[in-house]
């Protein structure tokens, strides 16, 4: 089984918008048991709350189905149990190897090759939606 985490800064536009798209393309393939897919965040400040509903506004009008779920903060015990944590920004790389023990940190990888926007401060989730996309079917393919 291939494990996904998904990390952004608060787990609330970003990586929930790559963990939904991701779940809905492994499902359109029927590889439901070849993968657990989850998000987290790298800060506690946005700890419980939804989706943003921009952010669940663009998923639904691209047809990619919603699950319940709360922001989190990446942990410990995600780094040790995901085989790839999957960071929008270079950012969350770093923060990641400077506050965790990763024992192999090959496998803390970037969505895209350049970082992805943050929409909660530019309002562009058109753009980012586009972006999180193709980087989700470009990890799907890997």
């Amino acid at each position: 089984m291939r494990k996904i985490l998904f990390v952004c800064y608060g787990n609330i536009c970003r990586s929930p918008m790559a963990e939904m798209i991701m779940k809905e393309l492994v499902r359109r393939g029927n590889l439901e048991q070849e993968y657990m897919i989850d998000s987290a965040g790298i800060s506690r400040e946005e700890e419980g709350n939804d989706i943003y509903f921009l952010a669940k506004r663009k998923l639904l009008a691209e047809d990619i189905p919603i699950q319940s779920r709360h922001a989190r903060k990446i942990n410990q015990q995600d780094i040790d149990y995901y085989d790839e944590i999957v960071v929008m920004e270079q950012y969350h790389k770093e923060r990641i190897l400077s506050q965790y023990q990763v024992s192999n940190p090959n496998k803390v990888i970037p969505l895209q090759e350049k970082d992805i926007a943050d929409p909660w401060y530019s309002g562009d989730f058109d753009t980012v939606y586009e972006e999180i996309y193709q980087g989700c079917v470009q990890l799907l393919n890997q």
